[in-house]
């Protein structure tokens, strides 16, 4: 029954092209991506599905749903859609977005006669400040049985992990003075800021090897003859495990405090972004898309890669079974975040890679939908990971 697949991607793959081409002419920020979902959402209701639009407080999230009205599992696939400021699609999310889209109209051709639901979720803002985080927390996925997503990259790999982040910012304040008369009057809020990296450095020696720390300072004075009285600087922390993560988050809020007391001022610290869990890949929901993409034109899948950074299906992974997966775009040491990486994907070769993510995705979710014993294989696994989850995590 799988072929018959085949033959609904055959009516429709000349539309997913022009869908991503068209998201490649129009990017648009997270949270801005209006023109993005309009497209996305008017082409699943084309197909029936039925369309919720602001789901989780974001204005251009959406929920669509296309149900059998039959007893059977629950499959969601996850678009994104969200572009980089000066890039364009340089992470592929128009690729993303519309093998989704793709995939969820494809297995809804089949789910009358196999059971259960599609749900195709519209997820904003990937790259900074990740709707799935939200979508996980507030219940979108109660009731799903498992949730797909496929990445463009330069060549295909298997889902693997990725490193749960914190985006933290740290505001210091000090009081501002001629920093050539009278110095001995101000509160310098830069040297704060300076003294908080210089702890950083140091506390680098003591973290385990997969933790990262990176950041700027946002601000750090307006002019060299006058005392910095605020300072802000933004890091990412991250590590492969939530729990090691909090605990490396709050040694680095307590060098910031170090830091203003050193130097008299004072500190505010918050979060700026959402804050993203590690990935946690459902290894039998794994091996059955890497088949399945293999049944399409991808000759290679390789290992899952060994760098990674933090991605907001992370959270999704904690609470429904999950892959996320890479697609090769047949271009090995292409850089994701570039031009380069965008304008491969509108080529001919990428719209063939599209159809087969598409395809692989649709693939999948007819196996869970059809072979109950996989389905028990894949819930029974995630069962086993969420116990490893530390309770406090």
């Amino acid at each position: 029954m799988k072929e018959q697949l085949r033959h609904h991607l055959s009516q429709i793959e000349s539309k997913l092209w022009e869908m991503s081409d068209y998201l490649y002419h129009h990017p648009e920020l997270g949270d801005q991506e209006y023109q993005s979902m309009k497209l996305l959402t008017d082409f699943l209701a084309s197909h029936d599905f039925s369309v919720e639009k602001g789901i989780v407080g974001r204005p251009t999230a959406f929920k669509a749903v296309y149900d059998s009205g039959k007893t059977g599992p629950a499959v969601a696939f996850l678009c994104e859609y969200d572009a980089l400021p000066g890039v364009g699609h340089g992470c592929g999310h128009n690729m993303i977005g519309t093998m989704s889209a793709g995939a969820g109209v494809l297995l809804s051709k089949m789910i009358d006669e196999t059971g259960g639901r599609v749900v195709v979720l519209g997820t904003p803002a990937e790259e900074t400040n990740g709707a799935k985080v939200a979508m996980a927390e507030q219940g979108i996925f109660n009731g799903i049985d498992a949730a797909m997503i496929v990445h463009p990259a330069d060549e295909s790999y298997e889902s693997g992990e990725s490193l749960a982040m914190d985006a933290i910012q740290f505001d210091f304040r000090g009081k501002s003075a001629h920093a050539a008369s009278n110095p001995e009057d101000g509160i310098n809020a830069l040297d704060a800021a300076i003294q908080l990296f210089n702890g950083v450095n140091a506390l680098r020696q003591h973290v385990t090897s997969d933790v990262r720390i990176h950041g700027i300072i946002k601000e750090g004075g307006i002019a060299a003859n006058i005392v910095p009285d605020k300072a802000v600087a933004q890091f990412y922390v991250r590590a492969k495990a939530r729990a090691v993560l909090n605990e490396v988050v709050e040694k680095v809020k307590r060098i910031a405090q170090g830091a203003a007391m050193m130097t008299g001022a004072t500190v505010q610290i918050s979060n700026y972004e959402l804050s993203y869990d590690n990935m946690i890949t459902n290894e039998t929901l794994s091996k059955m898309f890497t088949e399945n993409l293999l049944q399409t034109k991808m000759k290679k899948v390789n290992p899952p890669k060994t760098s990674y950074g933090s991605i907001d299906m992370g959270n999704v992974s904690h609470v429904v079974p999950a892959i996320h997966p890479y697609i090769g775009l047949d271009a090995p040491g292409l850089v994701a975040h570039t031009k380069a990486f965008a304008d491969m994907t509108v080529t001919d070769n990428a719209h063939q890679i599209l159809s087969s993510g598409a395809l692989a995705l649709a693939m999948t979710g007819f196996d869970l939908l059809t072979n109950q014993e996989l389905l028990e294989k894949v819930k029974s696994e995630f069962a086993e990971n969420v116990k490893k989850i530390p309770v406090n995590s």
